[in-house]
């Protein structure tokens, strides 16, 4: 029953991050979102195989800095731009 609802979790993740992706808040909450969901994957993989949760700990780092390196991109669109929508960006500046 938990398998079920995390690979849920999982797609509405990646539905969200397909169909809402006009706004980046949007786009990095359904990361983390995907990221939350593969992290209770593989915590319950690693419980049922008996591993070491040495491994958990490192996702968790690298999804910690992904999560602020995102954070850090909207502050500076922002306050560039002044909002977060994709289609008001000028690409050939």
């Amino acid at each position: 029953m938990m398998e079920i609802l995390i690979l849920s979790m999982y797609f509405f993740g990646n539905m969200i991050f397909v169909s809402k992706y006009k706004h980046l808040l949007i786009v990095l909450l359904s990361l983390e979102f995907i990221v939350l969901s593969i992290y209770l994957m593989m915590m319950i993989y690693f419980m049922f195989m008996s591993y070491d949760m040495y491994m958990l700990m490192v996702f968790l780092v690298f999804s910690v800095c992904e999560g602020a390196l995102g954070l850090s991109i909207l502050v500076s669109m922002i306050r560039t731009h002044g909002n977060d929508y994709f289609q008001s960006y000028n690409l050939l500046w």
